[in-house]
Parts: structure tokens; C-alpha cells; sequence
């Protein structure tokens, strides 16, 4: 595909802040954002936090698919949200009808491949390619503003979503509780607000004095870096654990709830989520802690059946031989010596207490509760 376009595209300098006039995110911080032109993405280079927190300005599929794989955004709604901004980029490529069709498919098949776990992703791509097949008639300008216009439905339904989940889950958060989370699921995660970490704000804005243990969650550490990072700007009382003091502070009985978000929920209610889920999980089951999922509905794929059908992604065993991000990540085993990387992991549906979702809650977690949900 190529560029036809010849406007000049805005760049920002290193360490940019926030510059989108009007964020649906509805934060002071975004992960992903269309400008108002519909002709660049927004987005916050999260390998860099909370170091340095910085924009950058995507202008090309190539740029967004890369931006996925990479992991400058991540979370399963998030990425959804930045492939279907990657297709209005994609809609402004040709002028002609067949060509538009042709970068619509390259584009689908280029956002789809980056990561495989996360069903939002291949969801939004499905949803705009629909969107795409329903204008292909139109002028550029007229395609370019539809598709627009569906990207951003998608990124605001998820802020909503998110609100009514942390809504639902608050409910069964008891005032004083101290909350255990793995990985990222909130603002950063999201189109704004979050999954589990939207519960935590929920309870937090109810006014229940809770506080949150985070998990480093190796070995890209999205739980040092990420969540400790929101919830200290938020205000919200945060402590950082490393994932192998997890079984200890339960042991002490020094946790009342854990809460994590999910990368894909199969029909009968396995959840396949952050490595190390499956972990925190059975941890909770011993010790009579309370495990809750909190995603949105376009996470749950009824197609799969269970989590041994769930495709897990391997990254590159550098992020275990290694910490930072690349390319100034520091080694820390021995040069020569192999690593065993996946990033997801799967928690049967037997060791959840409820997922929530902005349809209602699976409580317990089954197929039926689940199928419920769709009426």
C-alpha cells in the first residue's frame, strides 16, 4: 500500500505530554487517541513508563501494527481500539473503490497477525471491516469519516463498559478491603477508566477505604510500571509486591480480594489473562480468597469452548533474559542460556468467583451464566 496523501503530519518532540483537545478517554492520560484531522493516532509509549511519559503521532498501519507487537499499547480492549484507528488510516490510502477494498483487507490482515490471545483485537478489525463493506462506494473523504466515526463508537462503548463493570464489581468490594491485582487492566489497558482497575476506582469513588497490592507481574513488569503508576496519580493507596510474595501475604491473610482483567474469556468461563493468573489463582483457591475477573463483553469469545483452545502468544525470550525495553534493556542471565516466554496463561472457570461485564455478571463462571448474558 502507499501513501497518497501529501499534507504534512505533525510530530512531537520527546517527552511530549497529552495533546488531544478533547480525549474520549476522559483522563489527563490516554493509551490511545484518534486526532480530530482522523489522520494520525495518538498514542503513550507505555515501555517508557512511569519514567518518562511520552506521545508519539502514528500515521501508517505499519506504525500501529508495530506499535501492538512492540508493546508502546497494550491490553486487550486498548489494542482493539488502536486497530480501529488503524483502519481509518488504512481508508484514507486510495481514492478508488477496488483499491480502498484492497487496503482495508491488507490492513485487517496486517493488525490481526500482531498478537494473538486478546479476542478484542480481531473483534474491532471484524466490526470496522464490516463498517468498510457498507461504504465502499463512497468517496475518500466520506469513507475516511465513517470509519471515523465507528473507531471512536468503539473506543467510547468501551469507556462506558468499563464504568458500568467497575459499577457492578464495586458492589462486592467490602469497605477497608485490601485488593490484590496482577498485570495492568485500567486506564492504560482500556479506552480509559479500566476493567479491574475500574472496580478499584469504583469502590474508591463510593467512598469504601480500600487499598491495593500490585504484582510486578514479570517479566514485562506492566504491574511495577503500569498499575502502581495509575493508581499513585489517582490517589489511590497502592503498594507494589513482587509476584513470588503473592503466596506469603496470603498466607498472613493480609489480602481480601483479588481482582484481574482477561485477554479472552471462553465460553465455558475459563479466562486467559497475564502470566502468572493461573498462579494468583490457585493461590486464592487454597487460602479462601475471592478471585473476580472484570472485562468487557467484546473479551468473552462464545466461538471458543474452553481455555485449551485458546491461542497463547510467545514473545521474545529476551523480556525474561533481559529487563527494560528494548533496545536499552539490560541482560540478567547468562549470555547463551534459552527462555520460555508466554504471555498468557489460563485460569479454569472453577477457580473464579464472578466476571463481570458491562451485560452483568457470570457468578459463578459457566457456560450457562455466561450464554445467559447474550439475551
Amino acid at each position: 500500500m502507499s501513501e497518497k496523501r501529501s499534507e504534512a503530519i505533525p510530530t512531537l518532540k520527546t517527552g511530549h505530554a497529552h495533546t488531544h483537545p478533547d480525549p474520549i478517554s476522559g483522563a489527563k492520560y490516554s493509551a490511545v487517541e484518534l486526532m480530530p484531522a482522523d489522520r494520525a493516532v495518538l498514542l503513550l509509549d507505555q515501555r517508557l513508563l512511569p519514567r518518562i511519559e511520552r506521545y508519539e503521532l502514528l500515521t501508517t498501519v505499519d506504525q500501529i501494527a508495530d506499535a501492538i507487537a512492540k508493546l508502546m499499547v497494550r491490553g486487550a480492549p486498548a489494542i482493539g481500539i488502536a486497530a480501529a484507528y488503524g483502519m481509518v488510516l488504512a481508508a484514507g490510502i486510495e481514492a478508488d473503490a477496488a483499491g480502498f477494498a484492497r487496503a482495508i483487507e491488507g490492513a485487517a490482515s496486517r493488525l490481526r497477525a500482531t498478537r494473538p490471545t486478546a479476542v478484542n483485537l480481531a473483534w474491532a478489525i471484524a466490526r470496522m471491516q464490516r463498517a468498510a463493506a457498507e461504504i465502499a462506494s463512497a468517496s475518500r473523504a466520506d469513507r475516511v469519516a465513517r470509519l471515523a466515526a465507528e473507531a471512536r463508537a468503539i473506543h467510547r462503548e468501551d469507556v462506558d463498559a468499563c464504568k458500568k463493570i467497575g459499577a457492578l464489581g464495586a458492589e462486592r468490594v467490602p469497605d477497608g478491603a485490601t485488593i490484590l491485582t496482577h498485570c495492568n487492566a485500567g486506564a492504560l489497558a482500556t479506552g480509559g477508566y479500566g476493567t479491574a482497575l475500574g472496580v478499584v476506582r469504583a469502590a474508591h469513588a463510593a467512598g469504601k477505604k480500600v487499598r491495593v497490592y500490585a504484582a510486578e507481574t514479570r517479566p514485562v513488569l506492566q504491574g511495577a510500571r503500569l498499575t502502581a503508576w495509575e493508581l499513585h496519580r489517582d490517589g489511590i493507596p497502592v503498594t507494589l509486591v513482587t509476584d513470588s510474595m503473592v503466596a506469603s501475604l496470603m498466607g498472613k491473610r493480609a489480602i481480601d480480594l483479588a481482582i484481574v482483567g482477561a485477554d479472552r474469556v471462553a465460553r465455558n468461563g475459563d479466562v486467559a489473562n497475564k502470566i502468572g493468573t493461573y498462579g494468583v489463582a490457585c493461590l486464592a483457591q487454597m487460602h479462601g480468597v475471592p478471585l473476580d475477573v472484570a472485562a468487557p463483553w467484546s473479551t468473552v469469545d462464545l466461538a471458543c469452548p474452553d481455555g485449551a483452545a485458546i491461542p497463547i502468544e510467545e514473545r521474545d525470550p529476551r523480556e525474561v533474559l533481559s529487563i527494560g525495553a528494548a533496545p536499552n534493556d539490560a541482560p540478567i542471565a547468562p549470555e547463551g542460556v534459552g527462555a520460555y516466554n508466554p504471555a498468557f496463561d489460563v485460569t479454569p472457570a472453577r477457580l473464579i468467583r464472578a466476571i463481570y461485564t458491562e451485560r452483568g455478571a457470570a457468578n459463578p463462571p459457566s457456560e450457562h451464566s455466561l450464554a445467559s448474558l447474550t439475551a
